[in-house]
């Protein structure tokens, strides 16, 4: 017998992770299991989970997203279920959207996903969604699919691509999974229209003006582009060749639209970069905070200066250990 689950990543948002578990409970044909992975949360979260009687759920500390969805769906596969329903606490199911997907399914080897739609609006397409701009009722778009929110994976696909890498921790960590699905694997994938997730609007616009101090984001988006490279082109050289296009092409951003701070925001890209290439994917989002308010503040040449000496040592100094951040387990 087929069995359901829906799995909803959360942190710190324990407001909208109720909105998005009673969309949940309401839905027209009910998933067999709801779990939730609380990702470090330090809010009202905890307690309010420990009073649901139909939740499964799992503490850990905050490792973003990628680290989220890895336990979630590695629960999942170790507890036998057939069709994993993933979602983030920031959206919410529509009350048939289950309903629709399932009935739309022609094969476990393909990926699903419900039409992403803005929740303030609800009519267009939180993410680029080839040409529709504003939602067009059709039965499905085909080579479409934004993943976990609101996407369905039979558990023969991650048996056959494995886990999310939670690594990633933010920013990449469902893009790579993606790629890893449809580019190593061939498997394809589809977006039911039928079946509507609501989510808050998704942006990275770096046309305008951003700030060091609070991005910790930014850093994960830079130095896991390289992981996602890597997995889209099987050639290394291609994927190092990609990858410093996409940093060129960030930094001629920074010169372009950026107004204030544009060398210490050149010289704080150059950090996640320089983990990317040295193969570095330890830093916890809390040192990355830390870091952002301890270094990037008057000379930019101290975090360029550090950036060029870790990548030297871990190339071709392996046997000095550098120490540069605190052990998380």
């Amino acid at each position: 017998m087929e069995k359901v689950i829906a799995i909803v990543v959360s942190h710190n948002r324990h407001q909208s992770l109720a909105a998005c578990i009673n969309a949940i409970r309401s839905q027209t044909y009910q998933p067999d299991a709801i779990l939730v992975v609380n990702n470090g949360s330090a809010d009202y979260t905890s307690v309010w989970l420990d009073n649901q009687s139909d939740i499964i759920h799992l503490y850990q500390e905050n490792i973003g997203s990628a680290g989220g969805y890895h336990s979630g769906i590695a629960w999942a596969i170790k507890n036998k279920f057939t069709w994993i329903w993933c979602m983030d606490d920031e959206g919410y199911p529509k009350s048939d959207a289950l309903e629709m997907m399932l009935s739309n399914t022609e094969s476990g080897m393909t990926l699903y996903n419900s039409a992403l739609l803005d929740k303030a609006d609800k009519k267009s397409f939180v993410r680029e969604t080839k040409q529709y701009k504003i939602f067009e009722e059709a039965n499905v778009i085909e080579g479409v699919s934004h993943s976990f929110n609101g996407t369905l994976i039979h558990h023969s696909i991650v048996e056959k691509v494995g886990l999310p890498n939670n690594k990633l921790f933010n920013e990449g960590g469902e893009i790579e999974y993606f790629f890893r699905i449809t580019k190593r694997f061939n498997i394809p994938l589809k977006t039911i229209n039928s079946s509507i997730h609501y989510h808050k609007k998704i942006s990275l616009d770096f046309s305008k003006e951003w700030n060091i101090k609070s991005s910790v984001d930014l850093y994960y988006f830079i130095r896991n582009r390289h992981a996602i490279l890597k997995t889209i082109h099987s050639n290394k050289l291609v994927a190092l060749s990609a990858y410093i296009y996409f940093m060129m092409s960030f930094i001629q951003k920074i010169f372009y639209y950026q107004q204030q701070q544009k060398a210490l925001k050149i010289s704080f890209v150059l950090w996640p970069m320089m983990d990317a290439l040295s193969n570095n994917y330890a830093a916890h989002p809390d040192f990355v905070a830390k870091q952002i308010n301890h270094q990037y503040q008057d000379s930019f040449l101290t975090p360029i200066v550090k950036s060029f000496r870790n990548l030297f040592y871990s190339l071709f100094v392996p046997s000095i250990k550098q120490v540069s951040m605190p052990s998380y387990s």
